[in-house]
């Protein structure tokens, strides 16, 4: 009987001991297993077999996650997989977790992670803050090259909802700190309407689609 239960070890980036070249940076891979006693028995095996090499784990980075497929399609009135929900990982900024296709079948889809969200619009934040009072239109081209750069990077099948909420996040912030110029408290949305009408910032677009979510 084949096992839909995947398991995975993730670990994410971390300095390493190189033994010729000193200190360098391994990427964020991820090993997956379709039997739990693999995915054990290779959590116990890798850091020797990383320090033969001169090589060593980030011990909080480097973890066992279960990452199962649902056994069954949830209920139309619900929005997760019904019992047993599987469990998620985020990676590269990004949640990994198991959504239905529109052809209905479970894949892997990915979507912003909560913090790197966060944390992305309050780096807007403080630009805006910082620079409230530089020129409109150098504003504008800042804040159109770091939405284009996001698009670039976060722009995937299936995160449409979540680029379209951090363009909304990034006018609602620019807006507040152009009301912070001048003795006003803030500034109205029907004038702000008419500013986005001359400096319009760049709509939300998939820039990176993958046939695994259609």
């Amino acid at each position: 009987m084949r096992e839909n239960r995947k398991y995975g070890l993730t670990r994410g980036r971390w300095p390493v001991r190189h033994s010729t070249a000193g200190w360098g940076l391994l990427h964020r891979p991820v090993l997956v297993f379709s039997r739990e006693d693999d995915a054990r028995r290779v959590m116990d095996v890798l850091p020797k077999r990383f320090g033969k090499y001169g090589l060593a784990l980030h011990p909080e980075k480097t973890r066992l996650i279960e990452f199962r497929r649902p056994d069954r399609r949830p209920p139309k009135d619900q929005g997760g997989a019904g019992d047993g929900r599987p469990g998620t990982f985020d990676l590269l900024g990004f949640t990994h977790y198991w959504g239905l296709s529109r052809k209905g079948r479970w894949v892997v889809k990915r979507k912003t992670a909560r913090d790197r969200f966060n944390r992305s619009l309050k780096r807007t934040a403080d630009w805006c803050r910082q620079n409230r009072h530089q020129p409109v239109r150098e504003q504008w081209q800042a804040l159109t090259r770091k939405l284009r750069g996001h698009f670039g990077y976060f722009g995937i099948t299936g995160n449409f909802e979540a680029i379209q909420r951090y363009r909304e996040g990034v006018k609602r912030i620019w807006r507040k700190w152009l009301g912070r110029r001048s003795n006003r408290a803030r500034m109205p949305w029907d004038r702000m309407a008419r500013l986005l009408e001359r400096y319009p910032l760049p709509p939300p677009r998939i820039a990176r689609p993958y046939c695994s979510a259609q």
